[in-house]
């Protein structure tokens, strides 16, 4: 366990800022319209386009870990990351279009390249615990993104918090540089980068029953995970008469209770050694939840009452994650992790470019939020069901 500390550590760090910066434009999202000039609904389609790009890039991150290495690899991303984010800051729409497909770009690799770390370092009766608390990154960076960019904005201007986190990203590229000595210890200099090996993913994804059930199931989960991360602020500030740091500490009571139930998860699928049926609870619970926190936030009540809620949707949305992505490692081929991973989180990533843009319309065309976060529900409970219905699939065999 010892062993497996520091590359723990690296991998969150890089989650974490990462995640932050694909969720900074959303919590900036009422100021950065305006001065943008477009509805504030439009971030969703923001976050899709970041997605989509991510979709794409994941599916080379096999080819590039074993050729340049899994931690040159999430150095990339940062440094990807750190550039979307400064030509957003711009705010001028063509520059922010292209800020997110570089954004994008820098977020499709980093799950496969850590995933691939974790594997080789990370003991096997410990593997959910040690991917949980790696994707706790995810709502880390949901809390650090809720507390400090609105404060920001209002003390400095959104473009002095986009750029804050911009250079939060390529500080910590050089501050990993060192552990490539130890890490990228595996590389393949020849390793493949063609149709074929993008092809690779998808084919290792369809192998067995589970997994392409797991990979339906992870497409709703995080379209309702997204909707909740990029509509919460605007809900909050839009249907509730929040104000704007009010309702970012809201996402952060979210995010933070998102790392609780990561962690939760991860240790109750170590210890009864049935990561599925975890994941099948865990969508019940979410689809329950979104239902839940739309019905009783239909009014202002008290603020305890809406951080609560808030906190238990967070909780189930986003805890699910690392419990998966063991999960998926656990079932891959020996030597096919990073391919695995890419290929389930290519139809994660369908969901998380899904939810956002069909979320987007149903405001648009004159739902209301409260009534579109109802619709994203049904779909992540049924996948809970069914998770909890089908026979889990053995771990393969080593060779």
């Amino acid at each position: 366990m010892r062993s497996a500390l520091l590359p723990v550590a690296a991998t969150l760090a890089v989650q974490a800022l990462m995640s932050m910066a694909t969720i900074t434009l959303p919590v900036l999202a009422p100021e950065a319209a305006r001065d943008v000039g477009v509805p504030v609904a439009y971030i969703g389609l923001f976050v899709a386009l970041i997605y989509a790009t991510g979709m794409a890039s994941g599916l080379v991150s096999a080819g590039l870990v074993h050729r340049l290495g899994a931690l040159r690899v999430s150095q990339l991303c940062l440094l990807s990351g750190a550039a979307g984010l400064a030509l957003a800051a711009s705010g001028w729409l063509p520059l922010l279009v292209l800020g997110a497909v570089l954004i994008g770009c820098g977020y499709g690799p980093v799950t496969p390249a850590s995933s691939h770390i974790l594997s080789r370092t990370a003991p096997a009766r410990h593997l959910s615990m040690i991917f949980s608390l790696k994707q706790t990154g995810v709502p880390i960076g949901g809390v650090l993104a809720g507390t400090l960019l609105p404060a920001v904005a209002l003390w400095g201007s959104w473009r002095a918090s986009v750029l804050l986190v911009a250079m939060a990203c390529a500080a910590c590229a050089l501050l990993i540089a060192p552990l490539r000595a130890t890490l990228d210890t595996d590389l393949r200099p020849r390793a493949p980068i063609d149709l074929g090996s993008i092809g690779e993913p998808l084919r290792m994804m369809m192998v067995n029953r589970a997994g392409r059930v797991l990979a339906l199931s992870s497409f709703f989960f995080a379209a309702i995970q997204l909707c909740l991360a990029t509509y919460l602020v605007a809900f909050l500030t839009r249907e509730l008469g929040y104000g704007l740091v009010q309702a970012g500490l809201m996402l952060a009571a979210a995010q933070a209770a998102g790392i609780a139930g990561r962690l939760i998860s991860g240790a109750i699928a170590d210890r009864s050694g049935r990561p599925t049926r975890v994941l099948g609870v865990m969508g019940c619970i979410m689809g329950l939840s979104a239902a839940a926190a739309a019905i009783s936030l239909a009014s202002h009540g008290p603020d305890i009452v809406t951080l609560l809620v808030c906190a238990a949707f967070g909780a189930s949305a986003i805890g699910w994650n690392g419990v998966f992505l063991a999960e998926v490692a656990r079932q891959a081929p020996p030597g096919g992790v990073t391919a695995a991973t890419a290929g389930a989180l290519f139809v994660t990533f369908g969901g998380i470019l899904t939810g956002p843009t069909v979320f987007a319309f149903l405001i648009e065309g004159g739902m209301s939020y409260r009534t579109a976060f109802m619709v994203i529900a049904a779909p992540a409970l049924l996948c809970g069901l069914l998770l909890l219905w089908i026979k889990p699939a053995p771990p393969p065999s080593p060779p």
